[in-house]
């Protein structure tokens, strides 16, 4: 090779880093052009929100003006919470309440998107009623389930006394202390149901065939291949449900605040009606502040156990 033709490949090769370089640059510009809205939407209301709340769970501030004036009052706010026997029971039934419907609201979804994922005439029907739930406004299906465990005139109850030839019933659900709450998680249940079940049914409709026929030609029946092929490989899709439905069943609040108001003798409070109560109805803003820190601490640590399984499950 050549001295001069040396030289050309150089240049040629220069000119290509270059223009590669070029090309880089231009395509981080075009990302951070594209992804500032977002950033600045997320700065503005989920960044700034809390950093104010932290901020004011150390002070005694007021959502009103009072007479006395605001001023730092350390960790006398957080003090007070773990005194706090109605932030205990909100706390406790926030735990209830998801341990409960996490597990049943995901393997009833799951069992639906099986049935559903069928080849079978009337399948996209059943995919609409029971989606529906999930396009009804919450506050709507929240008032139409009050009538429903209405004591006197209440569906549930004339069912109930119905196939037990009056031996069930009348309940009351919503004002005692123990039916309460079963009666909002069978609410939320079938409210949420359909949304996980369409997520399964997206996540078993990705599974390819040749998966089962090589299962088939092993000799595996039905529940080998559920067990073997169906769930390894929605496990990705599991993971998704859980930790949504997670988060949304510790975000519990429109079907308190509609049906019970936290009671009765605060069977049904929860973390998130609590803050609300204490900032709005109370004006306690820096009490109900402390209180949005602690839920977001939880949340965050629940997150961070979850990130932990999978990734050792991913390690197995």
């Amino acid at each position: 090779m050549s001295v001069k033709e040396y030289d050309e490949i150089h240049v040629i090769k220069k000119t290509a880093v270059v223009k590669g370089f070029r090309w880089r640059h231009k395509e981080q510009i075009t990302a951070w052009f594209f992804t500032t809205p977002a950033l600045v939407l997320l700065l503005l209301f989920l960044v700034l929100p809390f950093l104010v709340a932290v901020y004011f769970s150390f002070t005694n501030q007021r959502l009103l003006p009072g007479p006395l004036p605001v001023k730092f009052v350390g960790l006398s706010n957080y003090v007070q919470l773990l005194q706090d026997n109605v932030f205990q029971r909100a706390l406790l039934n926030n735990f209830v309440f998801a341990l409960v419907v996490v597990p049943v609201q995901t393997s009833l979804a799951l069992t639906l998107a099986l049935l559903v994922n069928q080849n079978i005439p009337g399948t996209k029907i059943f995919r609409t009623i029971y989606f529906s739930p999930v396009m009804t406004t919450l506050v709507v299906i929240a008032i139409v389930w009050s009538f429903l465990y209405n004591p006197g005139q209440g569906l549930i109850n004339a069912f109930l006394y119905t196939i037990s030839f009056g031996r069930l019933g009348p309940y009351q659900w919503l004002a005692s202390p123990l039916l309460a709450l079963p009666a909002l998680m069978l609410l939320s249940i079938w409210q949420g149901v359909g949304y996980q079940m369409v997520i399964y049914l997206a996540g078993l409709q990705g599974i390819s065939e040749t998966l089962y026929e090589a299962a088939h030609i092993d000799g595996a029946g039905a529940w080998k291949c559920f067990f073997n092929v169906t769930l390894p490989q929605l496990r990705n899709t599991t993971i998704f449900v859980v930790v949504t439905t997670t988060i949304l069943a510790f975000k519990l609040y429109t079907q308190v605040a509609v049906m019970t108001q936290g009671g009765p003798e605060d069977a049904t409070m929860t973390m998130v009606f609590y803050t609300v109560t204490q900032g709005f109805n109370i004006l306690q803003l820096g009490y109900a502040s402390a209180i949005s820190v602690i839920f977001f601490l939880i949340i965050l640590v629940i997150s961070i156990l979850l990130r932990f399984v999978i990734r050792e499950e991913r390690a197995i």
